[in-house]
């Protein structure tokens, strides 16, 4: 069991009577890793940034083992980036198109991924269809079975959208697609540090998430996970001399593993920083977490849903730690500015960031409360209660 006096304590930004419940958003990082990365930018200041990284070459090296270790993957499938959307884009992008091709995106796919797959479409000839939802919400397994063919290049799929609380059925989507040949880029933003993530056991060809949100990294990370035989044969559609080797006036040689999807310049104090994030998640025992944060969105959705004029919009049958809502005859915004004033963090979804789905249910947005492991029960009553109060 998760101590949690302890990981409060660990968590500087609880020090004040803050209910945080935006870890869907940028969570609240424990006192490790904000202090690697002080230390490091410290260490910059003192003797330059090239000679501070090579100090950290092992650490650096391990981010990758720790990330490897919690996907169930090897550290030379792993390329850092700076965030989920870049990684997510430097796959996609790389992956060939040519006219006729058919790219799916799931229903609730997010924003940025809709806008790149229409880009290369109208670039490439290829074509965008959206795979329809079940009457739960969820991935409609049996219709993305009808779409597929041996036309189908690239499925894309989200994990756990970034609107609510659904979780989508990746492994038998994954399996179908396969089948027929397609690659399966799996967005993990708001999964990884949430929910069990097993590469092999979901068999997606490409991974990306984000070190911000339930990781409790900082921002500014990401990774991209690529599996094997991919990480060793895909060439990316950008470069440098880290992603390469320069062999010769007219030749060069791509780094033999995930690499090749990495530059060479990056914020080393935040990669030390996401490291330290996957350790401290692993040392408190990952299967824990997740169980602690379905616990806890689980026990707000019931007491949200037995509020009077208050409607909790989360779709499907299994949920992830995201529970959105709505209250009747008053904004989604001016509900969590009501909420900040009460010293609570909560954010808003806009139709925007999710169109298909929130067009399909006509909804303009929805508030967004995620409550991490740190968050306690009483908290939670506090929090129904002030929403009861708006």
């Amino acid at each position: 069991m998760i101590d949690s006096a302890a990981v409060r304590a660990a968590t500087p930004g609880l020090t004040s009577d803050l209910i945080f419940l935006d870890s869907a958003g940028s969570s609240l990082p424990p006192a490790v890793v904000t202090d690697t990365v002080i230390a490091h930018l410290r260490r910059e200041a003192e003797i330059g940034g090239y000679r501070a990284a090579n100090e950290r070459l092992d650490d650096l090296a391990d981010v990758k083992s720790a990330v490897a270790t919690l996907i169930g993957a090897t550290p030379a499938t792993i390329a850092l980036s700076d965030s989920a959307s870049r990684s997510w884009a430097d796959f996609f992008y790389s992956v060939p198109l040519r006219e006729g091709d058919r790219i799916l995106l799931s229903e609730a796919d997010y924003a940025t991924n809709a806008i790149a797959a229409l880009q290369r479409a109208r670039a490439t000839g290829a074509v965008v269809e959206h795979i329809p939802s079940d009457g739960t919400g969820a991935l409609d397994l049996g219709a993305l079975e009808r779409m597929l063919d041996e036309r189908v290049r690239l499925v894309s799929l989200q994990h756990a959208p970034t609107n609510g609380g659904l979780v989508n059925p990746i492994a038998e989507a994954t399996a179908l697609a396969r089948a027929v040949g397609a690659l399966v880029l799996l967005d993990a933003c708001q999964s990884i540090g949430q929910l069990p993530l097993d590469v092999a056991a979901l068999g997606v060809d490409a991974l990306s998430a984000t070190g911000r949100k339930w990781l409790r990294g900082p921002r500014g990370t990401g990774f991209l996970y690529v599996r094997d035989e991919l990480a060793r044969t895909m060439e990316p559609e950008r470069l440098d001399l880290h992603g390469a080797t320069w062999t010769g006036p007219d030749t060069y040689a791509l780094a033999p593993d995930a690499s090749r999807f990495e530059f060479w310049e990056c914020d080393v104090a935040a990669r030390l920083g996401l490291g330290a994030a996957v350790r401290y998640l692993l040392a408190l025992g990952p299967d824990q977490v997740y169980a602690a944060v379905a616990e806890r969105a689980a026990y707000l959705r019931t007491a949200l849903s037995a509020l009077p004029g208050v409607t909790v919009r989360d779709l499907g049958t299994r949920h992830s730690g995201i529970v959105s809502f709505t209250v009747d005859g008053v904004d989604p915004i001016a509900v969590r500015d009501g909420l900040a004033e009460r010293n609570m963090t909560v954010t808003v979804s806009h139709a925007s960031s999710t169109l298909l789905d929130m067009t399909s249910r006509a909804l303009p947005s929805v508030v967004r409360a995620s409550p991490h492991y740190f968050v306690d029960f009483d908290e939670l009553d506090r929090f129904a209660a002030a929403v009861a109060g708006l």
